[in-house]
């Protein structure tokens, strides 16, 4: 037989092989039931059944990362009892790898899998249960099988005891709350899942109904905060023309202290303070929260970099553009909550300023690139050590510093014509809506030189993948404003060390790279416990009246032992910039600054 009749013949079997899986895999049905009979120990109790089953071997898997949030994070390690049944009897499986469940199918059209998983790790990105509610955070609750990723899925969730409410951005079941459906996996493991007594209320905005779900009680206002959320959804939908949802879920965490947020497709999760909503700081802080997750659900869950799906739930997925996911995110939630005008225009800029000092006063950002940060998100961002800050540079801070260093350029290279909002609007119709893929990076860098009308190979070349020092008053300079520090005429001593004092023992926690502290080797986890023999008695004024230059010895006591280390201090580097206004700004530089700072949704775009 010829070479070619056998490649013909080959091609006609695997294409008649992979049609037949893909039809048998039509056939598949997939559900879970989720209980609670353990809430106090932490517990949920899952049962999946895989039905319509026509091949010999069925893989079950766990995510080990959660999109969102780049740190593999293991989720299996939390699953035991793990089991599988048959035709009324229990059949054997085989563990091949840390996250992947093997089971023998054949002559099997349908299996029941009982598992437990335990879930007592409280943060936006992790699941929690106790005997006041249960917050399932998907990617880390549910098996899938290996290769339907594209399947569709039902949960039914029987609760415990008393609990009334499930708040999810996932569609009901012939009107169950209780039970739910998705039309694929990335879609269940982006939609977290609230159960208890939560409460409950809703506003509508963009023509979108939203429902915000509190857990935890706290001080909020709803009128007040109905209102003032409305107007965040209203501004972001008025920066990319639409809102692509028809429903959307803000589940509320309100602890004694909390913080931090991770977006959905349709839904978010936030950690608040539940006593800090009628200070001006802490609701000013919340509607920043509230507006940066909202902001994620065009730019990054639909506006995304090419490598963040489809998604590889068992490795990193690699990409040097968070900086841009979450950067530029991150300044659009305060500049969001400035277009409000909740707060002044001093607020902000004091707010922005925040922001230079963070990226100035760090080591880091003269070791390590924004694009390497945006990289090494997976081994560094979200496993902080002692020398971290000496080492690494925030995508977030750093990223939203670039979006406002871009965001006047373009305002002031197109004469006020367009702004970053025009970059994010095309962005997002071009890439999400027309090409329905990701964009690479030198695509986003095309996308910003469009509006900006000008090649930005060297604002990329110094600040995005290189370490040069930024040049603010340039940039603050479209505007008529400037950079001034505050300590530029200080000289204050340091030995350039933070501390923690616990039950009366001050220790040292961090070193900055080089300071007196770092030169003369005072090392963390050293005791504290005496400058020139003199106790640590106030640890936020371990120098009292020294000066710069001063030869001092500093008594710690390290591994049991005590050393005595000379060190001879040196000036305190630290910034403490601040935005104002230059004298007789020109009518150009008001004209960029009204741009930049005063909302006009009519402006113009491409």
């Amino acid at each position: 037989m010829k070479k070619t009749a056998l490649f013909f013949i080959a091609l006609f079997t695997l294409l008649m092989t992979n049609y037949t899986d893909s039809i048998a895999a039509e056939n598949v049905k997939i559900s879970y039931e989720v209980k609670f009979t353990e809430p106090q120990a932490h517990y949920a109790d899952i049962e999946m059944t895989v039905s319509g089953l026509a091949q010999n071997a069925l893989d079950l898997k766990m995510p080990v990362w959660t999109p969102g949030s780049y740190l593999v994070r293991e989720f299996a390690k939390n699953l035991e009892s793990f089991g599988v049944e048959a035709n009324g009897k229990t059949i054997p499986f085989v563990k091949t790898s840390k996250n992947t469940w093997h089971i023998n199918t054949t002559n099997i059209n349908s299996v029941k899998v009982k598992y437990r998983m335990y879930c007592f790790e409280i943060s936006v990105r992790t699941a929690f249960i106790d005997v006041t509610h249960a917050f399932l955070s998907t990617s880390g609750m549910f098996l899938y099988p290996n290769g339907m990723l594209m399947h569709p899925s039902t949960i039914h969730i029987t609760p415990y005891k008393n609990w009334d409410k499930v708040s999810t951005s996932l569609e009901m079941v012939n009107n169950d709350p209780f039970t739910r459906t998705a039309p694929n996996y990335d879609i269940l493991f982006d939609s977290p899942i609230e159960v208890g007594n939560q409460d409950v209320f809703g506003f509508k905005a963009a023509g979108v109904d939203y429902e915000v779900a509190m857990y935890g009680g706290g001080n909020y206002d709803k009128e007040r905060l109905k209102k003032d959320m409305a107007h965040v959804v209203e501004l972001e939908t008025a920066v990319f023309g639409e809102n692509p949802n028809k429903h959307y879920t803000f589940i509320v965490h309100n602890y004694n202290r909390g913080g931090g947020g991770l977006e959905h497709l349709s839904s978010t999760v936030l950690g608040a303070s539940r006593n800090s909503y009628n200070t001006e700081s802490g609701y000013q802080n919340f509607l920043s929260l509230v507006a940066h997750e909202h902001f994620h659900l065009w730019n990054v869950k639909r506006l995304r970099p090419i490598a963040l799906g489809p998604f590889d739930y068992d490795n990193e997925n690699y990409t040097t553009d968070l900086w841009i996911a979450e950067g530029f995110t991150a300044y659009y939630d305060n500049m969001i909550v400035n277009r409000t005008k909740l707060y002044s225009t001093d607020n902000y800029l004091g707010v922005l300023a925040a922001d230079i000092n963070i990226v100035e006063n760090s080591q880091g950002a003269k070791i390590q690139p924004l694009s390497q940060s945006s990289y090494d998100a997976w081994i560094k961002a979200y496993r902080p050590d002692e020398n971290s800050a000496n080492t690494t540079i925030s995508y977030y801070n750093k990223g939203s510093v670039a979006a406002f260093l871009l965001d006047l350029e373009i305002i002031s290279d197109s004469k006020t014509k367009y702004s970053l909002d025009d970059v994010m609007k095309y962005m997002y119709n071009e890439y999400y809506k027309t090409k329905k893929r990701g964009y690479t990076d030198a695509e986003f860098k095309q996308g910003l030189e469009k509006f900006a009308g000008k090649n930005l190979d060297s604002f990329y070349q110094k600040y995005v993948n290189g370490l040069d020092q930024i040049d603010y008053n340039k940039y603050l300079g479209y505007a008529g404003y400037k950079l001034t520090d505050e300590f530029a005429n200080t000289n204050i001593p340091t030995l350039g060390i933070k501390t923690s004092t616990v039950a009366g023992v001050t220790k040292v926690i961090g070193v900055s790279r080089g300071t007196a502290g770092w030169i003369d080797g005072i090392n963390v986890n050293d005791e504290l416990k005496a400058i020139d023999d003199q106790p640590i008695t106030d640890p936020k004024n371990l120098l009292g009246d020294k000066k710069v230059g001063d030869k001092v010895t500093v008594t710690v006591i390290r591994d049991g032992q005590t050393l005595n280390l000379p060190v001879t201090l040196l000036r305190n580097n630290d910034f403490k910039y601040k935005i104002e206004s230059i004298d007789s700004p020109s009518e150009t530089q008001l004209a960029v600054r009204k741009k930049w700072l005063i909302y006009n949704k009519n402006t113009p775009s491409i």
